[in-house]
């Protein structure tokens, strides 16, 4: 089954860190660019940081220096470690997968076509 499932959200004060852990199955993990994206209530979905199959990463201007995305293509896990953690960055998290193969970094949602249910941040001031 192809799916991607993420965990490790959960509530933190300001200032605080999480780590964010996506496991992907059912397809060629490594051949594909991944993503960070979250939302809030009622606010427009948003790319926070992507890793294509070369390590390249980009990051929203917001959580840059504060987010590190990586990927570990021998356990098929994406990663997000949020550190300097902000009430701003409350908002549900999702990852997803690019839909073509071997493709670069891009934080636009439309080039990607597979979701995971996503998991909850908040943060509290």
């Amino acid at each position: 089954q192809v799916q991607l499932v993420e965990s490790g959200g959960g509530s933190v004060q300001a200032g605080g860190s999480l780590r964010l852990s996506c496991a992907a199955s059912g397809y060629s993990y490594w051949a594909y660019s991944v993503a960070w994206f979250r939302q809030a209530p009622d606010k427009e979905r948003e790319g926070v940081a992507t890793i294509d199959t070369t390590q390249d990463t980009a990051y929203a201007d917001s959580v840059k220096g504060r987010f590190t995305i990586s990927r570990d293509n021998a356990k098929n896990i994406l990663y997000l470690q949020m550190n300097s953690l902000k009430p701003e960055d409350t908002a549900m998290y999702y990852c997803a997968r690019h839909r073509n193969m071997w493709r670069g970094t891009t934080l636009n949602p439309y080039d990607y076509n597979l979701w995971g249910q996503g998991t909850q941040v908040t943060v509290s001031s």
